[in-house]
């Protein structure tokens, strides 16, 4: 008999409610987008009268996720940089330095005094004054590899070291620097989506491109330079035992030394020791502030290995100045008054409010490993945005109308029933969407325009099929009831294999191929669902009211 079982209705009620309801937020985008972004802001900033009026806009008991709006779409900013992983080496060599001077240092009896050499960025090149001793320094020096902590790099060391001579030159090995490049690429991704969208609100597009490229996409964000003053800097906070102090930029700094300008004093220089004390990568919260005598500043604070650094430091070295250096700038060079227990201390300087409060973001966010280089910036209005949604909303009414005028010409009653499941069937599609916090793209909207096509396909093999089945002189409910049966193989069929199309587009592809194979997933599943239960619930609840004796399809 035609008849569907109690808890399979109520269930397939239940999902048909929880698409409508998910998906409703979308109809009041604009006051819910203000509404979750005032919630995002109260919760990590505080609230505001404001923030306050623009919570309110929607009720907290309802559902607000909505469904994201790509660049293309809602307009932003497009940026391509390129990860300059070069400058790392630098730094790896620098940091190994001292763990080098204090080996050989262990050897003295047999290679003598140990001195810095100048040496290419991504080398390191120390001169023994005992040449018969090479051997023993190599050795040394070796001791001091690690293996490389990468699966590729199994069995390799981190470093190679040869001699030359008197002198002893270390390098990162072929292994370290591939696992080097892909540390580097990965934490300036993290880094770039904590300075762009620290609250959380903004759904940027950041992702790795070939070997030593970013691509940066934030919807909604005023221009290509607005997004680059957020991430164009490496915010890197350094804190450098002070050699001496200069109104001159040339002269002999000395092995191991550099050369840094002052931020508030122009014309005066400071030679620091190349190697830091500690490193912004030991902080754990920034924040700005104001000193006593109420100029804006920003309060910092370091984990625990950077506080124990820093308390050591400054308990051996009282009435020594040191500098504390912001992206290759002295911000301010004090002499140490006393022992600075805990880790925490404020930076001053000549900072405006708003000044003071990006450089805490920055600091918080941390330091960029290496240097960026832009390639590639636009900025995408939100009128071009606007035209699109428009063209999109068009080309998905136009393909609606058509296959609704369709299906109730060439089926009658029953093209009725999968015209309204198709509207059901948008409906959950689009609550799936904002559940999932997918982004809709240009080519997302082409998604759904296909599924709307491919929607009613299910509703017409078993349309046909019915057909065929009344021909054979059955009653209405056994033809309807065969139809679905005999149909539902090459439903499913059709349907998994599209699916899989949809899943290596989805794996394979990236940005706005992502989108679309997202789209049409989440509609193949969607209106396999609407076809197969919910065209059948809507015919059983009729033909159980009227109880026709025959039937049209």
């Amino acid at each position: 008999m035609l008849q569907i079982a109690l808890w399979k209705r109520v269930l397939i009620w239940s999902a048909l409610a929880a698409g409508l309801i998910f998906s409703t937020p979308n109809l009041f985008y604009e006051r819910v987008e203000r509404h979750n972004d005032a919630a995002a802001e109260i919760e990590a900033l505080g609230a505001t009268p404001e923030r306050e009026a623009d919570l309110a806009l929607w009720p907290n008991w309802m559902p607000s996720s909505l469904v994201n709006l790509g660049l293309d779409l809602r307009g932003g900013a497009h940026l391509l940089a390129e990860v300059q992983v070069a400058d790392v080496y630098e730094g790896r060599m620098d940091g190994l330095w001292p763990e080098v001077r204090d080996a050989l240092r262990d050897q003295r009896a047999a290679v003598g005094s140990v001195r810095r050499q100048p040496s290419p960025p991504d080398e390191l090149r120390v001169r023994i004054s005992e040449p018969a001793g090479l051997a023993v320094a190599l050795e040394t020096v070796r001791g001091l590899a690690r293996p490389v902590a990468t699966l590729t790099g199994v069995g390799a060391s981190d470093i190679e070291v040869a001699g030359d001579g008197d002198e002893i030159i270390v390098r990162l090995s072929e292994a370290e620097r591939q696992a080097t490049d892909d540390r580097t690429i990965q934490q300036s991704l993290e880094i770039i989506r904590r300075r762009v969208d620290e609250v959380g609100t903004r759904e940027p597009t950041i992702q790795r491109q070939g070997e030593d490229r970013v691509l940066i996409q934030v919807p909604g964000i005023g221009s290509a330079d607005e997004l680059k003053a957020l991430i164009g800097t490496t915010a890197q906070l350094t804190f450098h035992p002070v050699v001496g102090r200069t109104g001159e930029a040339g002269g002999d700094l000395g092995a191991g030394n550099l050369l840094l300008p002052s931020m508030d004093e122009p014309g005066v220089f400071y030679i620091v020791e190349r190697t830091p004390v500690v490193t912004g990568e030991e902080l754990v919260d920034a924040q700005p502030a104001f000193d006593q005598n109420g100029r804006p500043a920003v309060n910092f604070r370091f984990n625990p290995t950077g506080a124990r650094k820093f308390g050591d430091y400054t308990a051996e070295n009282i009435g020594s100045p040191f500098a504390i250096v912001l992206d290759d700038e002295v911000v301010s060079a004090p002499v140490i008054q006393s022992h600075i227990p805990g880790g925490s201390g404020i930076i001053t300087g000549s900072f405006s409010v708003e000044e003071s409060t990006n450089l805490a973001v920055l600091l918080r966010a941390g330091a960029l490993p290496a240097e960026l280089v832009f390639l590639e910036e636009r900025t995408i209005g939100p009128e071009l945005g606007q035209d699109s949604i428009d063209a999109g909303r068009i080309a998905a009414l136009v393909a609606f109308v058509a296959v609704m005028v369709f299906m109730a010409a060439s089926y009658g009653l029953f093209g009725l029933f999968a015209n309204l499941a198709l509207i059901l069937n948008v409906a959950m599609m689009f609550g799936l969407l904002s559940v999932i916090g997918a982004t809709l793209t240009l080519p997302g909207i082409a998604g759904i325009v296909l599924t709307i096509g491919m929607a009613v396909d299910a509703n017409v093999l078993v349309f046909e099929r019915i057909r065929e089945e009344l021909k054979t002189a059955k009653g209405p409910a056994r033809a309807i009831e065969l139809g679905y049966e005999k149909a539902l193989s090459a439903i499913v069929d059709a349907n998994i294999t599209t699916f899989i199309t949809a899943g290596i587009l989805f794996a394979l592809g990236s940005g706005p191929v992502r989108g679309f194979a997202i789209t049409l997933g989440l509609g193949i599943l969607t209106s396999v669902f609407t076809a197969i239960f919910v065209t059948r619930l809507l015919i059983v609840l009729w033909f159980e009211r009227r109880r026709p004796r025959t039937i049209e399809v």
